[in-house]
C-alpha cells in the first residue's frame, strides 16, 4: 500500500497511442525546435504511481533539438516508483518504492536498476528496505558511492553504499527525527520529504515537513555517514511544511517550497560551514487566491535567473526572477499546467522546456521556456502517463 500523503492530444500521438497495446504508453510527437541548435540526446524516465494503471517506471527518447520525443514504453516493473535518480555514471538508476510495508516491515523499499542505454531498458539489480515507511526522495551523492533516501513515514533518512555492480549495499547511516509542530494533522511527528547534496559534496540538506525544519547534515563521502552540523537546521514558519529544495547554480542561494502554506523560503547559503540562513518568504499564490492548493516542486533555471514553483489545487505554476545579489524573489506569472494537480516537474538539461507531471488528470505537459523572460508557453504537446510524479533526464551525448 503507497503512504499517502484538459489538454487536446497531438494527432501524431493519437496514431501512436491506438497502435500500442499497453494502456497509458508515455508518447510524444513533436514539433521543430530553433533551427542550429546544438543536438542534444537523452532518454527521458517517468516515476509514478501504480495503483491506476500503472505498472512502474516508463521511458522515451528525447532529442532537444529536433524537439523529437520517442516512446520506449515500460522500462521496469516496480510498485510505486515515484521519484527516480540517476548516478553520475550515467549507468544505473534508482528509485524508490513509495509503500508503507516491506517484506511485513514499517518500511518502503529503494530498488536498483541498470540502464541500457542504446534501448532504454532497465534491468532490475536488487531492492532494500528504505528503513522507514512511505520513502518519496532519493539522490546519489556526487561521487556516485551513495543513495541517501528520505522516508517521510518514518520521519528518517538512510543512506546506502552503490556496489561494484550497481545493486545496493546495506545502510551506512540511518537519522531518525522527532519532534512536532503546530499542525496536529499533518505534523504530529517528522515527516522528512526530501534530501539534497550540497554543491561541494561536504553537506546534505534535508525538508522535514512535520518539524518545520531544513536539517543540515556532515557528510563523509568515503564512509557514507551522516553528522549534525553546527547549527543543525533552520526553522521555517510554524505550519509551513517544507517539502522540496533547490539551490541556485552559483551555489550562494537555496529555496525550499513549503508545501502547506504555499510559500517559498529562500536561504543565504554559507558554503563553508553548511549554513542555511532563513530570508524573506514568498507566496506562490495569487494576492486573491481564496481556495484550497498546495506547494509540491520547486526548481532553479540554470541560468539562475527564474524559479518556479508549482501550485496543487490552482494548478499553476509560479514564475519568478531572482535577483543575483540578494536572492529575494519577484513574482513574474501564474501559468496553468493544462492538468490536474502538478506533483512535480523538471527542466530538460538545455534549460529550453520545462515537462510539468500532472498526477490527476495522468498525462506530462511540455512547455517552452523564453530564455530572456523565463515565462512558459505550452508546446501544444501531451504525455499520456497514469499518475506521474517524476521525470528524468539521462544524457546520451
Amino acid at each position: 500500500m503507497r503512504f499517502h500523503r484538459s489538454m487536446k492530444t497531438n494527432p501524431c500521438l493519437a496514431l501512436i497511442l491506438a497502435a500500442l497495446t499497453a494502456p497509458f504508453l508515455p508518447t510524444l510527437c513533436a514539433r521543430g525546435a530553433d533551427p542550429g541548435a546544438a543536438p542534444n540526446k537523452y532518454l527521458v524516465y517517468i516515476g509514478t504511481y501504480t495503483e491506476k494503471g500503472s505498472k512502474g517506471i516508463y521511458a522515451c527518447r528525447f532529442n532537444a533539438a529536433s524537439d523529437h520525443l520517442d516512446s520506449i514504453g515500460l522500462a521496469a516493473e516496480t510498485a510505486d516508483p515515484s521519484f527516480l535518480t540517476i548516478d553520475p555514471s550515467r549507468q544505473h538508476l534508482y528509485a524508490v518504492n513509495e509503500v508503507s510495508e516491506y517484506q511485513g516491515h514499517s518500511s518502503g523499499g529503494v530498488s536498483a536498476f541498470a540502464i541500457a542505454p542504446g534501448t532504454g531498458k532497465l534491468t532490475f539489480l536488487n531492492e532494500v528496505a528504505s528503513g522507514g515507511a512511505g520513502p518519496c526522495h532519493l539522490t546519489v551523492d556526487k561521487t556516485g558511492k551513495f543513495v541517501l533516501v528520505a522516508n517521510y513515514g518514518g520521519g528518517s533518512l538512510a543512506v546506502f553504499p552503490i556496489l561494484g555492480d550497481g545493486s545496493l549495499g546495506k545502510a551506512t547511516a540511518f537519522v531518525q527525527h522527532k519532534g512536532a509542530s503546530v499542525n496536529p494533522q499533518r505534523q504530529e511527528g517528522p515527516h522528512v520529504h526530501s534530501v539534497y547534496m550540497s554543491p561541494d559534496n561536504r553537506f546534505v540538506i534535508s525538508a522535514d515537513l512535520g518539524l518545520d525544519a531544513m536539517f543540515v547534515y556532515r557528510f563523509d563521502p568515503g564512509k557514507g555517514t551522516l553528522t549534525p552540523n553546527i547549527p543543525p537546521s533552520a526553522t521555517v514558519s510554524s505550519g509551513a511544511g517544507p517539502r522540496h529544495f533547490a539551490f541556485t547554480p552559483n551555489g550562494k542561494f537555496g529555496y525550499v517550497i513549503d508545501e502547506m502554506q504555499s510559500t517559498i523560503t529562500p536561504f543565504a547559503y554559507e558554503a563553508a560551514k553548511g549554513a542555511l540562513d532563513v530570508l524573506q518568504p514568498f507566496s506562490t499564490l495569487p494576492p486573491d487566491f481564496k481556495g484550497e492548493s498546495t506547494g509540491a516542486e520547486v526548481a532553479v533555471h540554470p541560468s539562475g535567473k527564474f524559479l518556479y514553483a508549482s501550485n496543487r489545487g490552482l494548478d499553476t505554476i509560479a514564475v519568478f526572477s531572482i535577483n543575483s545579489k540578494k536572492g529575494t524573489l519577484e513574482p513574474l506569472a501564474q501559468v496553468p499546467t493544462l492538468g490536474k494537480t502538478p506533483r512535480s516537474f523538471t527542466i530538460d538539461p538545455t534549460g529550453t522546456y520545462l515537462f510539468v507531471a500532472n498526477q490527476d488528470s495522468d498525462n506530462v505537459v511540455q512547455f517552452r521556456i523564453n530564455p530572456i523572460t523565463g515565462l512558459l508557453s505550452p508546446t501544444g504537446q501531451v504525455l499520456q502517463a497514469p499518475s506521474p510524479v517524476c521525470v528524468t533526464f539521462l544524457p546520451l551525448e
